[in-house]
């Protein structure tokens, strides 16, 4: 067993790799300060509160933990925030990072894997896009990543970290149990989004930009379903602790459907009306994002298991009638 102290733990992609991590033998530690995680999705392992901005609260959670590993989620993630509040961008996802990485380098961690996003590739006129592909963020999200990136690289090279970096494209679905799912506070993910307009929690969804060079000039987007992400950390994780080698990787299906192919799923998923409403574009919004996951196929010995784009949603509704944190 190993103990891994996850950064961001509480949140949806942390959350289901802390239970993934339970399932295969690790100790999973959640450090959170519950601004955007839920308290109800740390079920999996011990939790201790504490942010990122405070170097204090840090070397407590490792002194206590004293952890092999470290899975870094803790970010701040919207793409419209970031535009408008570039600074509190830099300030979380770089400034956090590097208070993250000065705890581990003191604890002497021998692993780190960090949660980026294709946002780090930013417009691309790629049909696929691999971790080779120029990187040139188009919005402070993205170049937050990024710099949180180099970062990471730069601190495990000279103080003899391993280090794994996956560049996620969407994420999708939930716990085929529905013990944990995607939950957001406010909730700004489409699939969720269209989900709650059939379940009648909204009374629309709305489309931002039709007139994208696309097949139906909606934006197209690699959805992976939250679990294959889980369990791909997992093998990364103990790649690195195997001493295998340093890797970037892009998480994600190869497949890219529109936001319009998203909503026509969820209807014939549910059975559910979902009436939308046009709106303009969205500062910051590529026109398509799809991943070539061919790398990481290879490296880890791992293939998505739930690629199809009606499972995740059928995962994602059976989360959001039976379940759901702080309704």
């Amino acid at each position: 067993m190993s103990r891994i102290l996850v950064a961001g733990g509480a949140g949806y992609a942390g959350s289901h790799a802390c239970l993934h991590l339970a399932e295969a033998g690790h100790e999973p530690v959640v450090f959170d300060n519950f601004s955007t995680g839920w308290r109800e999705a740390v079920q999996f392992g011990p939790m201790i509160e504490g942010d990122l901005a405070n170097p204090e609260d840090l070397a407590a959670a490792f002194a206590q933990v004293r952890p092999d590993g470290v899975m870094h989620f803790a970010a701040r993630s919207l793409v419209a925030e970031s535009m408008e509040m570039p600074e509190v961008y830099w300030r979380a996802n770089v400034t956090g990072t590097l208070n993250l990485m000065e705890a581990a380098v003191k604890a002497g961690v021998g692993a780190v894997v960090f949660s980026s996003s294709a946002a780090v590739y930013g417009e691309t006129s790629l049909a696929l896009i691999g971790e080779d592909a120029p990187v040139v963020p188009s919005n402070p999200y993205g170049s937050s990543k990024l710099a949180a990136e180099a970062l990471i690289r730069d601190v495990c090279r000279r103080y003899g970290i391993a280090c794994g970096v996956f560049r996620y494209f969407n994420i999708a679905g939930a716990d085929e149990q529905a013990r944990i799912g995607e939950w957001h506070r406010p909730e700004t993910h489409l699939i969720p989004l269209v989900v709650q307009v059939a379940l009648g929690q909204r009374q629309e969804i709305c489309v931002y930009g039709a007139d994208y060079p696309t097949p139906d000039g909606t934006c197209v987007r690699d959805y992976l379903h939250v679990t294959d992400l889980a369990q791909a950390h997992v093998i990364g994780m103990d790649r690195l602790l195997a001493g295998k080698g340093d890797f970037t990787l892009n998480l994600g299906s190869g497949r890219g459907w529109s936001v319009r192919e998203v909503i026509d799923h969820v209807r014939q998923v549910t059975g559910h009306p979902v009436p939308e409403r046009l709106n303009g574009r969205r500062a910051g919004d590529p026109a398509r994002l799809v991943c070539d996951g061919a790398r990481a196929c290879g490296v880890l010995d791992w293939q998505p298991q739930h690629a199809e784009l009606a499972r995740m949603i059928a995962d994602a509704w059976r989360w959001a009638q039976t379940s759901g944190f702080s309704r």
